[in-house]
């Protein structure tokens, strides 16, 4: 199979050509979430021949997923696999001819810079400020671009960040906002074509990017609500206004802006993140808790089921406590079945 035939479509357009998809075939792209807008993402630029897809994800799948994660179905929640996994050996098979790396990892301060070394541009499927901000501070250290996404409800946001030409994430909101201030999937839903709206704009602004059409990205803060049917357009001063733009100020990546655990949207669950780096006995973590619940593992993570809770470890230490937001409650959990 050609790479001509294969993008046969696309290079036809006037905007990408010939030289346009060569240069999208030797780029290399980020997506950090592949949930509901980055398992759009990907699944676009994956087909558009992007030629390396680094796919970053701290998840595994569930059955609520399904309603608007559309590269998952009911066979995938069988295996227990992460969602970084999956989505790597789906859109594989979509796509042999290009590189797609799974990471089935948390992004912070600690693994940014192996998770994101050698890429081009950054797409954000997450669901949290946090890890956007932090996305935010190393596009502006190393003047990548990267392009935010954000839906909730029945609509959502997208903005495209060019550091050094215009107004980054921080000049914009400031700082993240506080837990419990804004909507969440959890409190106000989530209509899946919002957020397949909010991925297709994110894969397009992209595809600009990469063909070297910079000057054709959009330049405004897009709001949407398909809902309502409105679709709006908001001018961003040019004038930098926070530290990292103006005095290369990075607080998130220095860790002075990390929590070691993250409440997860939607979820009823905590994110624990572990200091050090570890390496997991699952054989022996799993004999120990069978005596006390269902235990299930493989070679990424291992399952626990001990009521009221699901316990999920990974590789490295890190895990989720589902069946509850609280933080401290969530540790103790932790320290009391996995230990540390």
């Amino acid at each position: 199979m050609s790479e001509l035939s294969r993008y046969v479509r696309q290079s036809k357009l006037p905007q990408i050509g010939p030289e346009g998809q060569k240069k999208i075939s030797r780029s290399s792209v980020a997506v950090v979430g592949v949930g509901a807008l980055g398992s759009v993402t990907a699944n676009l630029l994956a087909r558009a021949g992007v030629g390396r897809l680094r796919l970053i994800d701290r998840d595994f799948l569930e059955l609520q997923n399904l309603q608007r994660q559309t590269l998952y179905d009911e066979a995938d929640l069988k295996t227990n696999l992460p969602k970084a996994v999956l989505a790597q050996r789906k859109l594989q098979r979509i796509n042999s001819q290009i590189v797609i790396e799974a990471e089935p990892s948390d992004l912070n301060p600690e693994t940014l810079e192996d998770l994101l070394e050698g890429i081009d541009l950054v797409i954000d499927g997450t669901d949290n400020f946090e890890t956007r901000f932090l996305i935010n501070d190393f596009s502006l250290q190393k003047k990548i671009p990267w392009i935010y996404g954000a839906a909730v409800g029945t609509g959502g946001l997208a903005y495209v960040i060019l550091p050094g030409e215009r107004a980054c994430l921080r000049c914009i909101f400031e700082e993240a906002p506080v837990a419990g201030t804004f909507e969440t999937c959890e409190t106000a839903g989530i209509l899946a074509p919002a957020a397949h709206w909010a991925g297709s704009f994110q894969a397009a602004e992209a595809l600009k990017i990469l063909a070297g059409k910079k000057e054709a990205v959009e330049q405004r803060l897009i709001k949407f609500d398909l809902w309502k049917n409105e679709f709006k357009t908001i001018e961003i001063s040019s004038l930098f206004l926070c530290s990292g733009c103006t005095r290369n100020e990075f607080p998130y990546l220095s860790r002075e802006k990390e929590t070691r655990t993250v409440t997860l949207c939607g979820r009823n669950a905590v994110q624990i993140l572990r200091p050090e780096k570890s390496q997991m006995d699952f054989s022996g973590l799993a004999q120990r808790l069978s005596t006390l619940g269902a235990v299930q593992y493989n070679e990424y993570l291992l399952k626990a089921s001990i009521e009221p809770y699901e316990i999920t470890v990974f590789q490295n230490g890190r895990a989720i406590i589902q069946g509850t937001e609280d933080a401290g409650q969530a540790k103790a959990v932790y320290s009391k079945y996995i230990g540390g």
